[in-house]
C-alpha cells in the first residue's frame, strides 16, 4: 500500500519540471515524471534515482489524447492514486527576440502556431485534469498547479506574442473553473508563475534561476488543508490575473 504521496510532473526531463520532480522527492512524495522523448526523461529519473529520489520515469506527449489516457491507465493499475499534479510542460513557439517585439506581433503570427501552442499549454493540462482528478477523488483530496506566466496576466499584457500570452491567460481560466467546480472537494487547485527563469525556454538572460522558479511551484504542490484554491501566485504570494 502506498502511505507516500504521488506526484505527477509533466515536462519533467529538464528545467523547472526537473527541478520540480527533485524538489517533490525530496520531500518525501514518489515523483512520476512525465516526458515526451523516452530517453531525456529515463536519464533525467536516473539522475535524481542515483542522487536516492525516488521517481519513476513516463514516457508520453500530453498533447495526445490517447497518450494521456495511457497515463491515468498505469497511475490507476500500479497505484490507484494521485495526490499531485503539476501541469508544467508547455512551449513558446514565438520568435523569443524580446529586444523585437514586432516580430511576435498579434497582426501577423500564425494562427496555426497559436493552435499549436494552445494544444499544449492550456488543452493538455485540461485533458490531465479530466484524466487525473477521478483518481484525486478517490484518495480523499489533491493539489493540481498549473504553471502559468505573468505573460498570461490580462492585468499586465501588453502586446506581442500572442500564442503564448493567450494560452496562458486560457490556463489561468482552467485553473479558476476547475477550482470552483471543485470547491467543496479537497483537491486545491491554483496557477503559479514562476518568474523569468533560465530555461531553455526563458534564455540565459533571464532574471531568476531554474530553483528559485520550482519553489513556489513546490509551495502550492504541498499546501497544507488551509491553503488555497483558485489562484494565482508567485513565490507563494498572491498576484493579480
Amino acid at each position: 500500500m502506498l502511505t507516500q504521496k504521488l506526484a505527477v510532473v509533466t515536462g519533467a526531463a529538464r528545467g523547472l519540471g526537473l527541478a520540480v520532480a527533485r524538489d517533490l522527492a525530496a520531500a518525501g512524495c514518489l515523483v512520476v515524471m512525465v516526458g515526451r522523448k523516452a530517453e531525456a526523461i529515463e536519464d533525467a529519473a536516473r539522475q535524481l534515482r542515483e542522487k536516492g529520489h525516488e521517481v519513476l520515469p513516463h514516457t508520453a506527449d500530453v498533447t495526445d489524447a490517447g497518450a494521456v489516457a495511457a497515463l491515468a491507465a498505469r497511475l490507476r493499475r500500479e497505484f490507484g492514486r494521485v495526490d499531485i499534479l503539476v501541469n508544467n510542460a508547455g512551449v513558446f513557439l514565438e520568435r523569443k527576440d524580446f529586444a523585437q517585439p514586432q516580430a511576435g506581433s498579434v497582426l501577423v503570427v500564425d494562427p496555426e502556431m497559436v493552435a499549436a501552442t494552445y494544444a499544449c499549454n492550456a488543452l493538455a493540462p485540461l485533458r490531465l485534469i479530466q484524466a487525473i482528478v477521478p483518481l484525486m477523488r478517490e484518495s480523499g483530496g489533491g493539489r493540481i498547479v498549473n504553471v502559468s506566466s505573468g505573460m498570461g496576466q490580462l492585468s499586465d499584457m501588453g502586446g506581442s506574442w500572442p500564442g503564448y500570452r493567450m494560452s496562458k491567460a486560457a490556463l489561468n481560466a482552467l485553473t479558476v473553473l476547475t477550482a470552483a467546480e471543485l470547491a467543496e472537494s479537497s483537491i486545491k487547485v491554483n496557477s503559479v508563475c514562476p518568474g523569468w527563469c533560465q530555461t531553455a525556454m526563458g534564455g540565459k538572460e533571464a532574471t531568476r534561476s531554474v530553483d528559485e522558479g520550482a519553489k513556489g511551484i513546490v509551495w502550492a504542490a504541498l499546501l497544507p488543508e488551509n491553503g488555497p484554491s483558485g489562484g494565482f501566485f508567485r513565490d507563494g504570494q498572491p498576484i493579480e490575473w
